[in-house]
């Protein structure tokens, strides 16, 4: 079948029922492995729902394959925006545009409703979900909090410091409309680059001296460029590693 056929079978639509919340939870703990410390109960996704959040779920038939959970957020100064805190997708369906499809399915609500920005966390050490966010989508980083989490029961974290770089994807605009349709965006000069090896899931789980450490430089270097003025509005990826690329930018009027 080709990707296409693969993808028309996947039906996105927005969560409402009590069940459907459940079975997003039970789904949250398949994806990440985690102790029922860490899951976000079925009553958050209800909240979400009746505040002006969105949660949306992916289906191959009846089977829930994916889903995500946003909720509204305020900036200082009373600028209002959508918080994704959370998408997964069953391993199974990964590779297959899922998370896209679940990711258009938020900007086109958001948009609807006159909002213009989301935000989300991701992993930098994620080289694959970093060029997902800035080369698929759009997004821009200009800012990392260390262990922002905590240290949590996740099975990608291992244990290590959540590290994270927050996702501005700034829906309406110029730059997004036009890596959504496949087209070259204006990019400013490249001032910095940040290499991250793809070794580190293997590093986490082998041998996670080396992997703190790492993550610790990666950290650091980010924070600096970002205390510099800079953004990261590209990834590279190579045979070895992936690499930010770094350099200054502003939203668009």
């Amino acid at each position: 079948m080709s990707d296409s056929g693969r993808h028309a079978a996947i039906a996105v639509r927005a969560l409402r029922e009590p069940g459907e919340m459940d079975e997003a939870v039970a789904l949250q703990k398949s994806i990440w492995g985690f102790e029922d410390i860490d899951l976000l109960p079925a009553r958050l996704f209800v909240v979400a729902t009746k505040i002006g959040g969105q949660v949306f779920g992916a289906y191959d038939g009846a089977r829930m394959t994916g889903y995500c959970l946003s909720i509204p957020g305020l900036k200082p100064g009373g600028g209002h925006y959508l918080h994704s805190h959370m998408l997964g997708v069953l391993p199974g369906y990964r590779d297959r545009g899922v998370g896209k499809q679940l990711k258009l399915a938020q900007r086109a609500d958001a948009l609807a409703r006159g909002i213009g920005l989301m935000e989300w966390t991701f992993d930098p050490l994620q080289v694959k979900n970093a060029f997902f966010n800035m080369e698929r989508l759009g997004c821009v980083v200009r800012r990392l909090v260390r262990n922002q989490y905590g240290i949590t029961t996740n099975k990608f974290d291992l244990g290590m410091p959540t590290d994270r770089c927050t996702a501005e994807w700034w829906m309406a605009s110029e730059h997004v409309r036009r890596v959504l349709a496949g087209e070259p965006p204006p990019r400013p000069a490249i001032e910095a680059r940040v290499e991250v090896p793809l070794a580190f899931p293997e590093w986490r789980a082998t041998d996670p001296a080396r992997a703190r450490a790492g993550q610790a430089l990666i950290s650091e270097s980010l924070e600096s460029a970002f205390q510099a003025g800079l953004a990261v509005v590209g990834v590279e990826r190579g045979e070895a590693s992936g690499t930010y690329l770094l350099g200054r930018w502003k939203p668009e009027e």
